[in-house]
């Protein structure tokens, strides 16, 4: 058993604390001030209420040998696996993300546990919105369908999950597409909060998931960036900006080739709602 499962079964997962987000900021602040070595976190562990011990303690306990760059970035992850795990339980009829594109196009996708679908698309600027009922189950992984359901029942072990999503992955895929499976997880799918936090944890054990530094998107969110290769002729250079404090990622960028063409996802909603697809005289079955 690794150490970060150890002190999980030990204290449990961290219980919802509405202070903890702030906390966990400003610690996260403090520590790229200081930029300090590993030992420095030991003293931190005491000021924290006892929702965050999992985290200070693991981040305690990191190697001495650990670069400061990769201990701060593993520590960010698992800060945000600790908000995610102590986020609300699901609730609401539809899972919403609505995201922009490029600046230029903005999209929704309305999904319930019963297996209904519907997509939105605009351009921005133009106030005519098409929404259309899907056919086909509204979210995939290495190109299968998933279902809300499925996605629902996702093991929230880490070792567990990490297996499963293997199982997903074509036979031999590298770190490059299990990062990149994993990533989705945390924002273009319904994933519970327990699954949300083991995702945020197995990324941070990922050596090609590198941390940036904080970075602003294109709405003036700032959050802390991590990178990682999606391996093709070319390469694809994907980022994340993560919320750490909310746990949520606000945006994803990807740029093909060294200095190529750059698309990018904006999210701009991304939760549980009652409210549903607008009605519109553009909605087919």
């Amino acid at each position: 058993m690794d150490e970060l499962s150890s002190i999980r079964e030990l204290y449990g997962e961290p219980p919802a604390d509405p202070a903890l987000k702030a906390r966990v900021r400003e610690r996260l602040d403090a520590e790229r001030s200081s930029r300090t070595s590993w030992l420095s976190w030991r003293g931190v562990v005491g000021s924290l209420a006892a929702a965050a011990v999992a985290v200070t303690a693991v981040v305690a306990l990191a190697s001495p040998r650990t670069s400061d760059s990769v201990v701060s970035g593993r520590s960010i992850l698992l800060a945000a696996a600790t908000t995610a795990a102590s986020g609300p339980a699901d609730k609401g009829t539809y899972w919403h993300i609505e995201k922009l594109h490029d600046g230029t196009k903005v999209t929704d996708l309305w999904a319930t546990h019963d297996g209904r679908a519907w997509r939105g698309e605009r351009v921005t600027g133009r106030p005519a919105k098409v929404v259309v009922v899907l056919g086909r189950a509204p979210f995939s992984m290495a190109g299968k369908d998933l279902t809300v359901e499925q996605i629902q029942r996702l093991p929230s072990d880490p070792a567990a999950l990490k297996e499963w999503v293997i199982g997903m992955l074509p036979a031999g895929s590298g770190d490059d597409v299990l990062a990149d499976a994993l990533s989705g997880l945390l924002w273009s799918k319904p994933s519970p909060p327990a699954v949300r936090a083991a995702a945020y944890r197995l990324l941070g054990d990922l050596p090609n998931v590198r941390y940036l530094g904080r970075k602003t998107d294109q709405r003036g969110r700032t959050g802390d960036a991590f990178t990682f290769s999606l391996a093709g002729d070319p390469p694809v250079q994907r980022t994340l900006i993560i919320d750490v404090t909310s746990s949520q990622v606000l945006a994803s960028s990807n740029t093909t080739g060294a200095g190529g063409p750059q698309t990018s996802e904006v999210v701009l909603v991304a939760g549980w709602t009652d409210k549903g697809p607008a009605e519109s005289a553009n909605t087919r079955p």
